[in-house]
C-alpha cells in the first residue's frame, strides 16, 4: 500500500510567515496614515518638451498645487502633512507633477532636465510618502551630486513617487498588488520623458519594493538600464523574463536584511505571496554590481560603494564583472553581512 503523501500545508503556512516576518520585522513601519483631503491638481498636458520655459511654467503651476494642498491639510488639522508640503513648495524645488489626494503622488527633478543627457529615475520602496519624503529627497540629492563627479555631460535625477507605496508592515508589502497598479503609471511617465528628452540616456533605479514595480513595468520601459537594489525579489524567475532590451543590474549591501527574505512564491487562496528568485543570484541572470557593506537604507549614502556604482551605471560606465563570478560575490557579500 502506497504511503500517504505528506501534508504540505503547514510548510506552506510556515514559509508564508517567514516571508512576512523577513520583510516586516527588520524595519519599523506603520500603516499608511488616513487620507488627508486635498484639492484636485491643475490638469497638465503630457510632458512633450523640456525647454527651460516649458519646465519653468510647469514647476510654477505644480508649486501652486502643493501650496493649495498645504492649506487644505492645515485646515484639516494635519500639521505634519502641512509641514511636509510647505517644504515641498520651496521656491528652489522642481516638481513635474503633484497630486495630494489618496495618500499623495509626486515627481521631482534634481538638476537641469532641459540639458540633461544622463537621467536617473528613482523608484522608491515601502513607507515612502509625503511625511517621509525627506529621506527620499536626501538620496536623490546625493545621487545628483555623485553624478556631477562621475559624468562629463549634464545630468538629472527624477524622484518618481508615482504610486501608493505599501507600508512595510502590511500584506501589500509581500504581494504584487501595489506594483501592478503602479506599473502603467511608470511606463506612461518614462514614455513622456523619452519624448521630451529623446537623445538622453535614461536609467531606472529601483529600491526594495520599487524593484517589483519596475519589474512589472519593464517590458514597456524605453530605458538603457533597469537597476534593482535592496530587492526582495521581482516576481519573475529571471532577467530574461522581464522582456526588456535594457541592461538589468542587481546589487545588495552586505548589511542588508533583505538577504534573509526567503526567495520563494507561494500561491495561496487569496493571493500569491513572495517575489521568487533572488535578483543577485546566478539563476536570475542580472549583472551584479558591488554594493558595499551598507544596510537596506544605505544605498544612496554619500561616499558609499553603492552610490558610486549606481552613478556609474547611470552614466553608462561599467562597474562590476557579470555572470557567475559576480553572483557568487553578491551572495558572499550578503553572507558576510549576516555574520558580521
Amino acid at each position: 500500500m502506497a504511503s500517504r503523501p505528506p501534508n504540505r500545508r503547514p510548510t506552506r503556512t510556515l514559509l508564508a510567515v517567514l516571508v512576512t516576518a523577513s520583510v516586516a520585522v527588520p524595519v519599523s513601519g506603520a500603516a499608511r496614515p488616513a487620507a488627508v483631503p486635498a484639492p484636485a491638481p491643475t490638469a497638465a498636458a503630457p510632458l512633450r518638451n523640456a525647454t527651460p520655459a516649458a519646465l519653468a511654467e510647469r514647476y510654477a503651476t505644480t508649486r501652486h498645487d502643493i501650496e493649495a494642498a498645504e492649506r487644505t491639510a492645515a485646515a484639516h488639522g494635519d500639521h505634519k502633512r502641512a509641514a511636509a508640503l510647505r517644504a515641498m513648495a520651496g521656491r528652489a524645488r522642481q516638481f513635474l507633477s503633484f497630486d495630494g489626494r489618496d495618500g499623495g503622488r509626486s515627481t521631482e527633478v534634481y538638476g537641469d532636465l532641459s540639458r540633461a543627457r544622463r537621467i536617473a529615475v528613482l523608484v522608491p520602496g515601502s513607507d515612502t510618502g509625503f511625511e517621509t519624503y525627506g529621506r527620499f529627497r536626501t538620496g536623490a540629492l546625493a545621487l545628483q551630486r555623485q553624478l556631477g563627479r562621475e559624468a562629463d555631460t549634464p545630468t538629472a535625477v527624477v524622484a518618481w513617487l508615482g504610486y501608493a507605496t505599501p507600508a512595510t508592515v502590511s500584506p501589500e508589502a509581500i504581494t504584487t498588488g501595489r506594483a501592478d497598479q503602479a506599473a502603467p503609471q511608470l511606463r506612461e511617465f518614462i514614455g513622456e520623458l523619452s519624448v521630451a528628452r529623446p537623445a538622453s540616456r535614461v536609467a531606472v533605479l529601483c529600491h526594495s519594493y520599487g524593484s517589483v514595480v519596475c519589474a512589472r513595468a519593464a517590458a514597456g520601459l524605453a530605458v538603457a538600464d533597469i537597476v534593482f537594489y535592496g530587492s526582495p525579489g521581482t516576481g519573475y524567475d529571471s532577467a530574461a523574463a522581464l522582456r526588456t532590451r535594457a541592461t538589468v543590474w542587481a546589487g545588495r549591501g552586505a548589511g542588508d536584511w533583505v538577504a534573509d527574505v526567503p526567495h520563494t512564491r507561494l500561491r495561496l487562496p487569496f493571493a500569491t505571496v513572495g517575489f521568487g528568485v533572488d535578483p543577485v543570484s546566478r539563476e536570475f541572470g542580472a549583472r551584479v554590481f558591488p554594493a558595499g557593506r551598507g544596510g537596506h537604507s544605505d544605498y544612496l549614502k554619500p561616499g558609499s560603494v553603492s552610490l558610486k556604482n549606481l552613478a556609474r551605471i547611470v552614466t553608462g560606465r561599467d562597474t562590476a564583472p557579470s555572470g557567475p563570478l559576480a553572483a557568487r560575490a553578491g551572495r558572499a557579500a550578503a553572507e558576510e553581512g549576516r555574520h558580521a
